[in-house]
């Protein structure tokens, strides 16, 4: 009875230990590369350990750099304006991107966010902002995009980030389209189911959504000409740009495998 109740005693132990780093560790972007040492922060970051987290000298954070994964540290000292971490493993690798390119018309501020957000979320490699006759925003604010996806990618455990490129002209995009990235056109008009397309050609793909009242006949007839292209409907339902965005990601996802 003596060897059963030290050995219950130890699993209780052992059960109550609890796990290292915690599940409700802060995650933060670095944008220089980790490696194992001493790292000071500073600037917004040292506020939102310091002053939100309210982070103490030994208390871990979970570092990410979109080159090398993501990094284990723990504060040796907290100052009002800055603190000192120790870098001290990695405990993971940067995860693998599927090859998607989301090329879609910037909305209004808050729509183009949330789309940003979710691009990120749901794991799109880059983001192309595509500039047409119809875009209400001829020039979005692209730091402000991939601030709100640092954002996402802190939150949602991610170690990638989708790169943000400069806006371009929709004739300008298909002009130097590569051959060999499908380009699925979500198409008012109609065209194939977008899912059964998307697993019909496999590789690089790219998703081109349109703005808030769509491509003109111009534009349509120079998109369908572009030899990548392949026109898909995402449903009976008629959704705005930013839930298009969402969905044609989604379905693409599954088609690759990723979802």
């Amino acid at each position: 009875m003596g060897d059963r109740a030290a050995h219950l005693e130890e699993e209780a132990v052992m059960a109550a230990t609890p796990a290292w780093p915690p599940r409700s560790t802060p995650r933060l972007f670095v944008d220089e590369v980790l490696m194992a040492g001493a790292r000071r922060v500073d600037g917004p970051a040292a506020h939102y350990l310091g002053s939100v987290m309210r982070m103490k000298p030994g208390d871990p954070v979970k570092l990410f750099d979109d080159r090398t994964g993501e990094w284990l540290a723990v504060a040796t000292s907290v100052g009002k304006r800055d603190l000192m971490l120790d870098v001290q493993e990695r405990l993971a690798e940067r995860e693998a991107v599927p090859d998607l390119w989301l090329c879609a018309a910037p909305l209004k501020k808050n729509r183009v966010d949330w789309m940003a957000e979710k691009a990120c979320e749901l794991g799109v490699d880059r983001y192309v902002p595509v500039v047409t006759r119809r875009t209400v925003v001829d020039k979005p604010n692209t730091e402000r995009l991939r601030t709100h996806m640092i954002e996402a990618a802190e939150q949602c455990g991610r170690t990638a980030l989708p790169q943000v490129a400069e806006p371009v002209k929709l004739m300008a995009l298909l002009r130097d389209w590569p051959e060999d990235r499908a380009l699925f056109f979500a198409d008012e008009v109609g065209g194939e189911p977008a899912l059964a397309a998307m697993r019909a050609r496999s590789g690089a793909g790219a998703i081109l959504i349109g703005p808030e009242g769509g491509f003109d006949e111009d534009e349509r007839a120079a998109i369908r000409a572009c030899p990548a292209t392949v026109g898909v409907t995402l449903g009976p339902r008629i959704l705005r740009a930013d839930t298009a965005a969402a969905a044609a990601v989604a379905l693409w996802m599954a088609a690759a495998g990723d979802w």
